[in-house]
């Protein structure tokens, strides 16, 4: 299978999409065994490309033997990009996907995304808040978009697997700070996202928060945003579900910075 929108198709005319993204230089972000991710431009647009070769038999049973899911291609990240696209939900935008053969193990496939411009992420905005307390409207406003884009998509069956600060981009110049979600790498698309998958992912978003100086009163208004609840009902219902992403995050945190984290409630 391959898609590609009309400027990737017309500058890769008579070109295997594959032939040129294997060969294809770029500013390069990662490169791991079976992964690259680069940018590159066509025509003054810029572009990301993700292009996965087989992680073969070995780094499938290592996943499988540690309980983890194995990513083998673009396929999770592409099929969530599609599915948040649909639900109005801002990401990246997919200009080509593609991928060949049948062997798991072995299987070839890409992800190119239209490159955000202008953009900055979470964990920046966030980065110097602890000694430099910001503003309370753009805390508020970081807090509700935060909890309504996660909660949209935890809502959609779709849980991220890395969700953390540094994947949620807003425009520098967006007053109003809507996020884009990026990096759905690892991302699994279900009916409903699986408790444990739900826990992490939420534990995640304390956990790179910990160092921002959050205080009570913005954790209750990312959960109230976040459940879309009343705080005492919400509580009532799910209260294990916040004491297991408080533990979580907690044990997150001391095991990688190797101590114990700021007070954060």
């Amino acid at each position: 299978m391959i898609f590609l929108t009309e400027i990737l198709a017309k500058a890769w005319q008579n070109r295997d999409p594959f032939d040129v993204l294997f060969s294809l230089e770029g500013e390069e972000y990662r490169r791991v065994k079976s992964r690259r991710t680069f940018r590159f431009e066509i025509d003054g647009q810029g572009f990301f490309a993700k292009v996965h070769r087989g992680i073969g038999y070995r780094e499938i049973f290592k996943n499988l033997f540690s309980l983890k899911l194995p990513v083998a291609g673009a396929e999770n990240e592409y099929r969530a990009l599609l599915r948040l696209k649909e639900l109005g939900i801002p990401a990246m935008e997919v200009a080509g996907f593609g991928t060949r053969g049948r062997n798991i193990a072995h299987r070839e496939s890409f992800l190119v995304t239209r490159e955000l411009k202008n953009m900055q992420s979470l964990e920046e905005i966030t980065l110097h808040w602890a000694e430099t307390p910001p503003d309370s409207a753009l805390r508020h406003t970081l807090i509700r978009r935060l909890a309504e884009t996660s909660g949209a998509m935890h809502r959609a069956g779709i849980n991220h697997r890395d969700c953390y600060l540094c994947h949620f981009l807003t425009a520098v110049d967006d007053p109003e700070k809507t996020l884009h979600i990026i990096d759905l790498h690892r991302a699994q698309c279900r009916k409903k996202v699986p408790y444990r998958y739900q826990v992490k992912d939420v534990a995640g978003l304390l956990f790179s928060s910990m160092d921002c100086a959050i205080t009570r009163r913005d954790v209750l208004r990312f959960v109230r945003l976040y459940s879309r609840t009343p705080l005492r009902e919400e509580f009532a219902r799910n209260g294990k579900f916040y004491c297991d992403v408080a533990r979580t995050a907690e044990k997150l945190y001391r095991k990688e910075f190797g101590k114990e984290p700021p007070r954060w409630f």
